[in-house]
Parts: structure tokens; sequence; C-alpha cells
């Protein structure tokens, strides 16, 4: 029987732990999972994690130089980097340091979480330099390419897939149950106290409107936690400053949003990748356009959709579906054909664990090529040293800030102090580290939920 292959997945919010355990599950099916959580002020909680719903054999909170000391001593097949672009290029330039010419070492493989609307070439460019670097469709993989190729840069390591979370069932209408629409709210877009509040207003109003309908606010965090996106607004207390309070058939609900999702009839948002696992499902979904279709919103992104909408509109009874050429451009959706109906209802049936994109030789897998991949890495003799772009010849200017917030050395080599060994600490020691470093997450969360809004707001006297 085959060694299970060893999978690391190291992320640094929760959503990107979901992105990234759901993404080693889909390039290697049978692997042993150790996760790890890079250390920083998005860190997840216990209950983001359980709420995520995807668990590791192994998981442990490190730095970024402790990371790179674990891939050196533990021998891993696959490395999956779910991180912000500069954390990432520290990683990269970390393991270039390790392996300065051709080895045994692990794949390395990484991506992004959800929808690209914005900091393109910054972000690619900070990702160049692992093995896979993967887009979750083709329209995606297109834009990836051109960055790549339009600075001289290898563009092999782009490799077509799909959000790993796209499932479900299908969209069943409500029937006999209660419309339910669902409000899926983001933390940092709108970012403004006055637009989040509308928003939240409206949806109340919707509501108050259709007495028979259920009304939901899918928050991402409770108040003091974090998510990848820092929330100066959260929607709780501004919920506590409705006048009268939120009606009878409206509330703030948490839980993994596939399953919220199953009882939905309307998924309504500004620009959050749940619109695409709402899609995905043929769930009608609609794109908020009240407060302008704007980049600074995302909203941008799904120009063309077919799901733009206002409240007015959906107060109206409006139920948008989205363009089948558009989801299929997007990865949502297979291309409509004459074996599938516009919908590809059929495809979705069975998409359970793969999901698919428009590679062609991949058919209704959107993995298989990503997979092909993986595994023909896994079975070189020797992987080349990773080669990022940005090198203290193309980015001297810019390469060694980044490396330095993650305590390395301009070489990828960690600074003096940065692995903490952990031989002769005691337990109690750890423990009270561990306390003193929870007290100061929650010190800074504070801070930007409670005393920044006070200050900007005085400065604007």
């Amino acid at each position: 029987m085959p060694e299970r292959k060893r999978v690391a997945v190291l992320a640094d919010s929760d959503t990107r732990w979901k992105w990234g355990a759901l993404t080693a599950r889909r390039l290697v099916p049978d692997h042993q999972l150790t996760g790890f959580l890079l250390r920083g002020r998005a860190t997840p909680t216990a209950r983001q994690l359980g709420e995520v719903g995807v668990r590791a054999d192994r998981l442990a909170e490190v730095t970024c130089a402790e990371f790179l000391a674990e891939i050196e001593r533990e021998r891993y097949d696959v490395v999956v980097l779910a991180l912000v672009g500069g954390a990432v290029q520290a990683v990269l330039h970390g393991a270039r340091a390790l392996w300065p010419a051709p080895a045994r070492r692990p794949v390395l493989v990484t991506g992004y979480v959800g929808v690209v609307y914005e900091k393109l070439a910054d972000g690619l460019l900070l990702r160049h330099g692992a093995d896979l670097v993967l887009a979750n469709s083709r329209h995606d993989a297109q834009r990836f390419r051109a960055v790549y190729e339009g600075v001289g840069a290898d563009a092999a390591a782009v490799t077509e897939t799909a959000l790993p979370f796209l499932g479900g069932a299908p969209y069943e209408p409500a029937g006999s149950r209660a419309h339910t629409v669902v409000f899926a709210v983001q933390p940092s877009v709108p970012d403004s106290r006055a637009d989040r509040a509308y928003l939240l207003e409206r949806a109340a109003g919707h509501a108050r409107k259709h007495p028979d309908r259920e009304v939901l606010i899918k928050l991402r965090s409770k108040p003091g936690e974090h998510t990848t996106h820092l929330e100066e607004q959260p929607y709780q207390r501004l919920a506590e400053r409705i006048p009268g309070g939120l009606p009878p058939n409206c509330r703030l609900v948490y839980g993994n949003m596939g399953e919220v999702l199953d009882g939905t009839d309307l998924l309504v948002t500004v620009s959050s990748t749940a619109a695409l696992e709402s899609l995905h499902r043929s769930i009608p979904t609609a794109i908020l356009t009240d407060l302008g279709i704007r980049e600074a919103l995302g909203n941008h992104h799904f120009l063309g959709s077919g799901c733009l909408a206002s409240w007015d509109q959906l107060d109206s009874g409006l139920l948008p579906t989205g363009d089948p050429v558009w989801l299929a451009a997007q990865g949502v959706l297979p291309a409509p054909g004459p074996d599938r109906g516009t919908d590809g209802a059929a495809d979705r049936a069975g998409d359970g664990a793969t999901g698919w994109a428009g590679d062609g030789a991949a058919g209704a897998d959107a993995y298989a090529v990503a997979r092909a991949k993986v595994a023909g890495l896994l079975a070189a003799t020797r992987l080349p040293s990773p080669a990022p772009y940005y090198t203290r010849t193309t980015a001297p200017g810019y390469l060694p800030g980044i490396l330095a917030r993650h305590h390395l050395a301009p070489d990828g080599t960690p600074l003096p102090g940065a692995v903490r060994p952990a031989a002769g600490e005691s337990r109690l020691r750890r423990r009270l580290r561990g306390h003193l470093r929870e007290v100061a997450r929650g010190a800074y969360r504070h801070g930007v939920q409670r005393v920044a809004p006070v200050i900007r707001r005085l400065g604007e006297l």
C-alpha cells in the first residue's frame, strides 16, 4: 500500500485556512495534513476554525522563520501557502535559502482565496516562484499569465483550477418553508460606518416589507475576532443602534457558509466570494449596486454576471440569475453545451469533491491538471531551487523590507533570534507566552474596532 503523502498548509486567517486545507484535499486526495497558522493580527480563534469545519491531523501556530525550520527538519511532500502575497514571498525566499541548488524538497503551491479585483500585479509577483500558482478560473489564468509574461517571468506555474469550496446541492425553491434571504456581509466592504449602517437598514427594511420572508445577516466574525480583512465597524454593534431594533424576521447569524446556503433562496452581497458559492448552486444572487459599481467595492468584478441589482429592485421582487457564459469564464459553472443545460445542472449534481473549470482536457474536474502537475513534481528525483521574480537585483528597494517584516535577512535566512529553541523552555513559560500573546492581540483588536473609529471621528471635528 503506498505511503500517504505529507502535506503542510500554512495559513494566516480563517478563510485562507479553509482555502488551503480544501485545496490540499483536491490536489492530494489521500494525505496526512499538518496545519500551521502564521502568527499575526488575523490568526483565527478556535471558534473560527471550528466554523470553517476543516480539520488537520495536527495544528500549530508559528512564525515564518519557525515554519521554515519545520519544513527543513520534517519531510513534507507538498506545502500549500495560503497567505497574503508578502508572506508567500518570504516563505519562497526562505525555501530558496534552504535549497539553493536542485534538491529533494516539497512542492510549493499558492493561489488566491477568492475574487481577485485589486493589486493584481503586486499580489501575483509576490507569489511568483511557487511551483504552482493556482487560478480560480479561465479568466484569472489568462490575467495571471499576462502579468508574468509582461515582466519577462516564467508563467508555467499558473494553473487553472476552481475555488475548492464550490459544492453543495443544486438550489430547490422554498416550497412550503419560509423564503430565506441571506445578506452576506464583508469585514471591510464597504468600510465607512454610514455605508454599512445603510446596508444593514436596507436589509432590515426588506424584512419589514416582506414579513413572510426570513432575512439573515450572515456575519464573518464576532467582535474581537479578525478575519482576512480588518473590520472596524462590526454589524453587531450597528444593529444595536437601529431604532426599535431588527424586526422579528431579521436576525444575525454565524456558521459555515455552505450550510447557510443550504436553506437560502436569495443571496445578497456587495462583492463577497459567497456570491460565487451561491451562483455555483444556481441560487438567485444579487450583487448590490446601491453604493455604486466601483473598484473600491469589488462589485465591478461582476459586470456581465446578470446579478447586479439594488435593494429597491429586490424589494420589488427581483430574483437575479447568473449569465451562463460569465459563470463559465469565472470557473463557477462549466461552459453550456449541447449535452448540458444552460445552468450546468447535469455536471453540478456530481461535483462533490472535484469541482471544475474550463480546462478542456480536464473535463468536469477542475483539479485534474493541477493534480497531474503535482504528481509529476513529486515523481522527480530533485526539484530546482525556487526562483521568485523579485530578487535583490530586480527589487532592491522593496524585497528586503518584505523579508525583514518576517524576520528574514535579504538572502532569505532567518535573522538572529528569529527561531526560538523549544528545548529547555518550560511548559509554564510557553503557556505564559501564549497568554501574553492573546492579550496583545485582544488589545490590538480593541484598538482597531473601538479606539481607531473614535479618533477618526474626532479628527473630522
